[in-house]
């Protein structure tokens, strides 16, 4: 099945509670395939074509802020809309889950494929100090895999996750293993795993107040060091990356998502030809795998970046490496997808590899 179709079905399966979203090519599959296999029916799962992504949005902010498991997807400029629905979620520590599958920007852009919003991902778009879990699937089978651990890690750190796919691996068709059946928790457990919720009782006023508005400035500044705190904490548990052939290279590609994978065959090639070369695949973006790079820039020649973007990445590649080795970057824009001969190229024109 296709990317999107494989996060529509695994949330279904994974006890999502509620999903809101608005159409937008070329994720709309998400919210198609959720509408065909009616969970409600089902599960008892909530599924809503919301007015805009920003109505969207700000659903999952009051799902969220009763303890449910619920989600969003759209693709790069409907996730621009959401900036301040994220940062009021970020700021009332609020988890959720929100897909993004990008396409070329900036604006309206195109409809095909693009890595244009690590930036939007990564660095927060809206407003304050503040950052999402992000994750980068590569294959059909991690958009299905990562629903449950976003869920997951979006619960156990009060943070909302974005997972950010991109229009290759959305529209892709692979096999793929579904996750089993999980039941949606009950009330009772929501307000046993959630005290902080906002789940209220009939005929009362709701238990906990969710919010991001802090009056006082010290107070506001408390807090802000509190949610320092709990990002220095995802720093130092929640980083994930991937190796490829890394043992012994002399050059390093790093690369995630559908130019990840552009990357493997292009170290194939390389490979056969005598550069020994290697693939670091972020899979959280945000933490980002800093560390495990900083110890390879110790070990290769050179590093090419290769995302489909003018070169985003390649600033956090660049400050983990502090010029201890050269860094380059490849990249198309436009919605046009590189070749790995092409990524062969960069890389032996970038460090003059004959």
């Amino acid at each position: 099945m296709k990317g999107n179709e494989a996060i529509a079905h695994a949330a279904i399966r994974c006890g999502c509670d509620g999903y809101f979203g608005y159409p937008i090519t070329p994720q709309s599959e998400i919210l198609e395939t959720l509408a065909a296999e009616k969970p409600w029916e089902t599960t008892g799962m909530v599924v809503l074509q919301a007015e805009s992504e920003v109505a969207s949005i700000n659903m999952i902010y009051g799902g969220g802020g009763s303890g449910k498991r619920v989600m969003t997807s759209s693709s790069s400029p409907g996730v621009a809309l959401m900036q301040e629905g994220l940062a009021y979620m970020a700021g009332a520590e609020i988890p959720g889950l929100i897909v993004n599958v990008q396409r070329g920007g900036p604006g309206l852009g195109t409809i095909q494929p693009s890595q244009g919003d690590y930036f939007q991902a990564t660095r927060g778009g809206g407003n304050g100090d503040y950052y999402l879990i992000v994750l980068a699937p590569a294959s059909v089978q991690e958009m299905a895999d990562f629903v449950d651990l976003s869920f997951e890690l979006a619960f156990k750190y009060r943070i909302p996750v974005m997972m950010l796919s991109d229009g290759v691996i959305g529209q892709v068709m692979e096999k793929v293993v579904l996750p089993p059946f999980k039941p949606r928790r009950t009330e009772e457990q929501i307000m046993a795993e959630c005290p902080w919720a906002s789940t209220g009782r009939k005929g009362m006023r709701p238990i906990n107040v969710i919010t991001s508005l802090e009056l006082q400035p010290e107070a506001m500044e408390q807090h802000n060091l509190h949610l320092q705190e709990k990002y220095r904490t995802i720093r130092e548990n929640e980083v994930r990356y991937e190796e490829t052939m890394t043992e012994d290279a002399e050059y390093l590609i790093v690369a995630f998502g559908s130019a990840a994978r552009i990357a493997q065959k292009a170290i194939s090639d390389l490979r056969s030809q005598g550069v020994r070369i290697g693939l670091l695949r972020p899979i959280t973006l945000w933490p980002f795998p800093t560390k495990r790079i900083q110890e390879l820039s110790q070990q290769v020649k050179g590093i090419l970046t290769f995302e489909i973007n003018a070169g985003q990445m390649v600033e956090d590649v660049r400050l983990a490496v502090e010029g201890r080795t050269p860094v380059t970057q490849y990249g198309k824009m436009g919605g046009i997808v590189p070749t790995p001969d092409e990524v062969c190229q960069a890389l032996r024109n970038d460090f003059d590899i004959k």
